[in-house]
């Protein structure tokens, strides 16, 4: 293949580097700003070039063959080494711009970050901005993301996060429930009761508490709960109607308590006051993003403006 043949099938090289990504063809258009069509028929040429099919599809998304597979990553690392270097060159006239891709959960997208995205695009009107709601962990380098806003535990060190803000978990019911099945006093009482549990891996679950009412002796003892009940979610606002709706007891994310800890149909009250829940969701929300690289001016002030938001 002579220089000018390669340097012709470079910008579908990228392209095949795009559908590895999104694992879906409309997605790939959308990200490089072509139509679909467009996606099929660069695809297609590039199949003429290699002889030999590279993706398989289906219904809903693209698989790749071995062979472009292969292309894939021996190419994808030096399309990465390329964005980077556009990006720096870019951030050298002072302005952060271009397509910024972000991913967070679900409930914390939606009631602490949507609202001040009209005001970040205001303060940088070279951004294009896409926010992608999502309670799964994504893979920020492999699916395209820029930065990721995470409610977690720990990081991998593939990652550069940074803290945004810390977070806990808390035990709420509606005062209805409470009054119709009683207040649990120690943790092993839930076990006797409608716990309403995030829908994670396997069917048994527990929550493990931690003692910490100051002056106690009892301070720091550890109690672990096996529960149960009658409904299963997600997304910790669905839990939060289940549990204003006197379904059960809960575990929510503070953020996903309105200020007032009511709503228009009902209200929530803390349960075991002084047991903090302990290793269920994570103590500290996190803006993530690749290791490895530069972070662009966009990224930066992203951040920065998220620290804003959650202080």
């Amino acid at each position: 293949m002579g220089g000018s043949e390669v340097a012709g099938v470079l910008p579908d090289l990228h392209l095949l580097t795009v559908i590895a990504q999104t694992r879906n063809l409309t997605q790939a258009a959308r990200r490089l700003g072509i139509s679909k069509a467009s996606v099929s028929t660069r695809l297609r040429d590039l199949e003429r070039v290699v002889g030999m099919s590279l993706v398989r599809r289906t219904t809903r998304s693209v698989m790749l063959t071995a062979a472009a597979l292969q292309l894939v990553d021996d190419t994808q690392a030096s399309f990465a080494r390329i964005e980077q270097s556009l990006e720096q060159a870019k951030d050298l006239a002072g302005k952060p711009r271009g397509l910024l891709r972000i991913s967070a959960p679900v409930a914390l997208g939606r009631q602490r970050i949507a609202p001040s995205v009209p005001d970040f695009l205001r303060r940088y009107p070279e951004i294009r901005l896409e926010l992608d709601l999502s309670d799964r962990f994504v893979n920020v380098t492999q699916e395209g993301f820029d930065l990721a806003v995470r409610h977690a535990r720990s990081i991998p060190d593939t990652y550069i996060a940074r803290v945004l803000c810390e977070s806990r978990s808390l035990l709420m019911a509606s005062p209805e429930y409470l009054q119709r099945r009683g207040t649990p006093e120690h943790p092993t009482d839930l076990a006797r009761h409608d716990c309403l549990l995030y829908l994670r891996d396997g069917p048994a679950q527990s929550w493990s508490f931690a003692f910490e009412k100051a002056g106690s002796r009892k301070r720091g003892e550890r109690v672990n709960v096996p529960v149960g009940g009658p409904f299963k979610a997600n997304n910790s606002e669905v839990l939060r109607a289940a549990i204003v709706g006197g379904l059960g007891i809960g575990l929510l994310p503070d953020f996903s308590l309105p200020p007032d800890s009511s709503t228009e149909s009902g209200s929530m009250v803390p349960v075991l006051p002084d047991w903090r829940p302990v290793g269920f969701f994570g103590d500290r929300i996190y803006a993530i993003r690749p290791g490895g690289v530069r972070a662009s001016r966009a990224v930066e002030c992203a951040i920065e403006h998220l620290r804003q938001v959650f202080a």
